[in-house]
């Protein structure tokens, strides 16, 4: 669990804060209304022009933090000024098909398969010069994050999961699950037919809705929080993304060439050798793995934590604290 010492740590951290930094992007919460994000900035990085926003000093070191499905960059809003404080910067972009990022060109494939979203990670890294980083997410942005550590791992300083190793293939996709755990899986079947596209696309709100609270059943999120996130999935681009990244996951859809080679290594599943963290909460209804079937994956220094309070899938934001500390503790080693 996240035991009494690490909080301690945690204080004394977030007490390093330097008087006057500045927190542009963080909007002052002083209503019933929930905490946002007030600028939204553009780069142009790779085949995209990329939303993303920034807090905390430019030399300090960088965090990038990755959002997944069907979540956004708000999953960080109460991380972001935690690290920013502390001193580190911090980027949070939203990934292909969400928010404010777009891509250049209409002929560009909306692929939506893992090594396009890590590629995507490594060109805004070279967009905004930053030569290594640690990184951070969870679901999608946990399964990219790994990436990255594992296939560019000069890029990558430490890295914070939750729920741990996700790097998969379509041939690990393929393989039957016992029936139960395939049962989990029911909106990746879904989107595998036409009218799972158009479900998807008709009610993209209610759907992501649903998976909220199937994923964090104790989570007890407003309507408020939901819509801060769900204006994002109205990117042109979302539906497309989505439903390929699962029809991909099951050999349905195929990726680009150009990140074959990506793939062949991924599907090795390499092991991550930079200093990590994995995280799991308690109230994990989402699908996920055993720590102690990953555990060996990671070849460097690494701890897990179990946070328990009734912690579901989208774990930085029901427990900001807890992963902020990680960060920093990732940091030190």
């Amino acid at each position: 669990m996240f035991d009494a010492h690490r909080r301690e740590f945690l204080d004394a951290a977030l007490g390093l804060a330097g008087a006057g930094l500045a927190m542009p992007t963080i909007a002052a919460n002083t209503s019933a209304a929930p905490r946002t994000f007030d600028a939204i900035r553009q780069i142009d990085a790779g085949v995209l022009n990329i939303g993303y926003v920034e807090a905390g000093p430019r030399k300090g070191r960088a965090v990038i933090l990755l959002h997944g499905w069907p979540y956004d960059i708000h999953t960080y809003v109460d991380v972001v000024p935690l690290l920013a404080n502390a001193g580190y910067r911090v980027i949070v972009p939203y990934l292909r098909g969400y928010g404010s990022t777009r891509f250049h060109s209409p002929g560009t494939p909306r692929n939506g398969q893992p090594a396009a979203l890590a590629s995507d990670v490594i060109a805004l890294m070279d967009a905004l010069e930053i030569r290594d980083a640690i990184l951070g997410g969870c679901d999608w942005g946990a399964r990219t994050a790994d990436i990255v550590a594992a296939l560019w791992p000069e890029r990558c300083t430490g890295l914070v999961a939750v729920s741990g190793y996700l790097i998969g293939s379509q041939a690990a996709g393929k393989a039957p699950l016992p029936p139960k755990a395939e049962l989990q899986w029911w909106y990746q079947y879904y989107f595998s037919t036409d009218r799972g596209r158009l479900g998807y696309d008709k009610y993209r709100r209610e759907f992501a809705k649903l998976i909220w609270q199937l994923a964090s059943p104790q989570w007890k999120f407003d309507d408020a929080t939901f819509e801060r996130s769900a204006a994002s999935f109205d990117n042109p681009d979302h539906v497309d993304i989505v439903i390929h990244n699962y029809r991909w996951r099951l050999g349905l859809a195929e990726g680009e060439p150009k990140y074959d080679d990506l793939e062949r290594r991924l599907a090795e599943a390499p092991s991550i050798t930079v200093p990590a963290i994995t995280l799991e909460g308690d109230a994990n209804g989402a699908p996920h793995p055993d720590p102690a079937a990953y555990a060996k994956k990671f070849s460097g220094r690494y701890s897990h934590r179990d946070l328990s309070g009734g912690i579901g899938h989208n774990l930085p934001q029901e427990a900001p604290r807890e992963f902020s500390g990680a960060i920093m503790e990732v940091a030190g080693y």
